[in-house]
């Protein structure tokens, strides 16, 4: 019984860190939904009206990065643009790290050392997944390279 658990625990774990990385490019607009949803909700939208203008605001700021990622040929803008994404998604990644080490480590020190590198991880991550969006002929290689 208690293999079953620790299975299960480390199925969990797994599981996890494979939604961490593969919504990691969606932190930026998770926080502007989330911001735009809370303004509304305080200036009287109620719940509802809260959710659905964070998602359309989430929506729509996906959309718009997205579109001037993949149309717009400036390497500063593209650049930007990703770093936008990336910067959140690390730090997203460094927190879920950094709860999963307090877990399972006592060591302070060894608890930062393992999130910063899951920091560089998911914003890796969510940089790569961002760069794949780029138009045939411009691969992130390129965009790395100018």
């Amino acid at each position: 019984m208690i293999a079953l658990g620790i299975l299960a625990s480390v199925a969990g774990i797994g599981f996890f860190c494979w939604l961490l990385f593969t919504l990691a490019v969606y932190a930026l607009p998770f926080f502007a939904g989330v911001t735009v949803g809370l303004w509304a909700y305080d200036t009287g939208a109620g719940p509802i009206g809260g959710v659905l203008v964070g998602a359309f605001a989430a929506g729509v700021t996906w959309g718009l990065a997205q579109f001037i990622f993949t149309s717009v040929r400036s390497m500063w803008i593209r650049l930007a643009i990703a770093l936008a994404f990336a910067a959140p998604a690390a730090v997203a990644g460094y927190h879920a790290t950094l709860g999963l080490t307090k877990l399972t480590m006592p060591s302070e020190g060894w608890q930062i050392a393992f999130s910063v590198i899951g920091a560089v991880a998911v914003g890796a991550t969510a940089w790569t997944r961002l760069v794949a969006m780029a138009p045939p002929g411009q691969s992130g290689h390129a965009l790395a390279r100018r």
